[in-house]
C-alpha cells in the first residue's frame, strides 16, 4: 500500500513541477501564446485552468502524504511489535537456564 502511495505521490509531485513551469508570473508562459489569437480556450481561460490544476495537484500531494504517513506509522508499530516478540520468543526458546520469578523478600 504504502508503494502505490510513493509512486503516486511522485506522479503528482512530477505533474505540479510541470504546471508551475508553464505559468510565468510576468504574464509570459503558456497564456502569452494565445494573447495574439482567439481560440477556444483563451489567455483568461489558460491562466484560470493553470491556476486551479496547481492548487488541485497541491491538495492531492497534501491528502497523498497524510495517508502515506498514516500507512507508515501503522504498519511500522505491526513490524516492529512482531520483530520484538519474535525476538522475545527465540530468547525464551533458546535459553539453558530456567527462567524462574525472583523471590522478593519478606517485608516487616
Amino acid at each position: 500500500m504504502s508503494g502505490i502511495l510513493s509512486v503516486l505521490i511522485i506522479l503528482a509531485s512530477i505533474l505540479l513541477i510541470l504546471v508551475v513551469l508553464v505559468q510565468n508570473s510576468k504574464g509570459g508562459g503558456l497564456s502569452s501564446t494565445f494573447a495574439s489569437s482567439n481560440q477556444v480556450m483563451g489567455v483568461r481561460k489558460t491562466t484560470d485552468f493553470l491556476e486551479k490544476s496547481t492548487w488541485t495537484l497541491v491538495a492531492v500531494l497534501v491528502v497523498l502524504c497524510l495517508a502515506s504517513s498514516i500507512v507508515s506509522k501503522s504498519g511500522g508499530e505491526t513490524a516492529r511489535n512482531s520483530i520484538s516478540q519474535e525476538k522475545a520468543e527465540s530468547a525464551v526458546e533458546n535459553s539453558a537456564v530456567p527462567v524462574e520469578a525472583p523471590v522478593l523478600p519478606e517485608q516487616e
